[in-house]
């Protein structure tokens, strides 16, 4: 009965690790809306910003929440974590239309729309194979609100041939125990081309800036090879720095456990 009963809890242990692993490995989509704001009105934005997020808290807006990153070149970016696509129809505004009114409500989004001449929406992946954070993999990281986006376009061609390198390069980053971590997102619906961003934390530019040249000695010859290998599949690189602005972030209090935090 003792061995019946060790051989259970085994049995269950492994189930358990399965399992486990396979919530690790499971995608995570997340809705972006993107606007391109004009560094002539980044105050008035960020202002008709922080009105909206008040608006929604004095009423109590259900079922809709959003985390925002702003970068230096004046993007801002509203994120949403979703399920699939059905649920961006799910999220809107008419709460908040019918407790504030219609002229106000519109007046409020008015003041947005004068603030870009760009902006839309798409969805972005979070591919957890491709990330490196060996704590969990998770976009809420307190105290390193600053954030570094590497973005990597690549053709359709050469897609398989960049992630087969990209999870090299993060097996070494495991080997090294290299304290840089990062998470790799994917282009999904809405996108136009095919792209992979890292995205890494940090308390501040001198923080990412300092930890950035601590793993280039860490990685050594090794590392230069595999980025240079890793290099010859990508079309087009770019890097921004911003960060987290939870002063521009919503979320209803029974949907804060759920927030995005990228």
């Amino acid at each position: 009965m003792q061995l019946k009963s060790k051989i259970t809890s085994i049995i269950l242990c492994f189930i358990l690790a399965i399992t486990a692993a396979a919530q690790e490995e499971k995608n995570r989509a997340f809705w972006v809306h993107e606007d391109q704001v004009k560094p002539s009105m980044m105050m008035e934005y960020e202002k008709a910003s922080k009105d909206l997020v008040s608006a929604c808290k004095d009423n109590n807006v259900k079922d809709i929440q959003w985390s925002v990153a702003s970068m230096d070149d004046g993007t801002y970016l509203s994120i949403t974590p979703i399920e699939n696509l059905s649920d961006i129809q799910d999220m809107d505004f008419n709460d908040l239309k019918e407790k504030v009114g219609e002229e106000s409500f519109n007046k409020m989004f008015e003041n947005f729309n004068k603030c870009y001449d760009n902006h839309g929406d798409y969805v972005t992946i979070l591919v957890p194979s491709l990330s490196y954070m060996p704590d969990g993999l998770t976009t809420n990281t307190p105290g390193q609100d600053y954030r570094v986006w590497h973005r990597m376009d690549v053709s359709p061609a050469n897609m398989q041939k960049l992630q087969a390198k990209m999870k090299e390069l993060k097996s070494l980053f495991a080997s090294k125990k290299s304290k840089m971590h990062y998470r790799i997102y994917k282009s999904g619906f809405g996108n136009v081309g095919d792209y992979y961003v890292a995205v890494i934390s940090a308390k501040d530019a001198m923080d990412y800036d300092t930890k950035s040249v601590e793993n280039d000695k860490l990685l050594g010859e090794e590392g230069q090879k595999l980025f240079s290998d890793m290099f010859n599949y990508v079309d087009a690189y770019s890097v921004k720095r911003g960060g987290m602005r939870p002063d521009l972030s919503y979320s209803a209090v029974n949907e804060i456990a759920n927030t995005s935090k990228e």
